[in-house]
């Protein structure tokens, strides 16, 4: 018998940046979580996780320490992000895609020339289309409301250090593989946040579908980008295309 070896499983790294605030707007420490495709085809958080501190070039305002806690002294000595990024964004092996929670943010800093030009998951916007009901979408909010199985709450915490964010938001993004595909994930990703509800003003907390076609096409004019295709997925869920304003996203959606 011919025993064959087991192929080196898929990895989806899961990233969390922490920065230095008002003062100096630039990353002061760096997060990852590795989520990976087993044999038997179930995805799973492994014990490859870790951070690092990053040099910002300047100060870290003392608003952003109250929350994060990291202070000018634990980075003074760090590598500078041009140097930490690539070997945590581009690590040996077939880590297929990146991840983070509300992933704009860390794509804002890093870059496809730093990130080898790897395509992002968004656990934020497919947290949206994987569990509608949930009162809430934030990261910590997802972690109460679901109590995803195997999240060990020490290493969870603190909130708001990137490390324990990270290692919170891969638990999200197993239970999202594991039920969707990583290629409908990154679809959705890719396409705005297709939100719920209203989510501000006289129809907050409402679902799209209980709104009238006039009250509908206001929201379709919004400034907001998620709450315009929001607002335009439901007038296609009615057939009213005409009212769909002519820039509309124009990808196909994945309903």
């Amino acid at each position: 018998m011919t025993i064959l070896s087991n192929p080196a499983p898929t990895r989806i790294r899961v990233i969390d940046l922490e920065t230095a605030g008002s003062a100096c707007h630039n990353v002061c420490e760096i997060g990852w979580q590795d989520v990976v495709r087993e044999i038997n085809g179930r995805w799973e958080v492994n014990e490859e996780r870790g951070a690092r501190f990053v040099n910002p070039g300047g100060p870290i305002s003392t608003q952003t320490m109250a929350i994060h806690h990291i202070v000018d002294a634990d980075v003074a000595g760090a590598p500078f992000w041009k140097d930490v990024a690539p070997q945590v964004l581009r690590p040996t092996g077939d880590v297929v895609a990146l991840a983070a929670h509300r992933a704009t943010f860390e794509q804002r800093f890093c870059s496809p020339r730093l990130s080898g030009g790897a395509r992002w998951i968004c656990t934020w916007k497919c947290a949206l289309r994987t569990w509608p009901a949930l009162p809430s979408f934030s990261n910590q909010g997802l972690r109460y409301e679901r109590m995803p199985s195997g999240l060990d709450r020490a290493t969870g915490l603190p909130a708001h250090r990137a490390m324990p964010d990270a290692y919170v938001t891969a638990h999200h993004l197993r239970d999202m593989l594991n039920a969707s595909s990583p290629e409908q994930l990154l679809t959705w990703s890719e396409q705005p946040g297709l939100l719920p509800r209203v989510p501000s003003g006289p129809d907050r907390k409402r679902p799209w579908a209980e709104l009238g076609d006039d009250a509908l096409a206001g929201y379709a004019r919004d400034r907001d980008v998620d709450i315009r295709f929001s607002a335009e997925t439901e007038q296609r869920r009615r057939g009213n295309y005409n009212a769909i304003p002519v820039k509309a996203e124009v990808q196909s959606l994945l309903l």
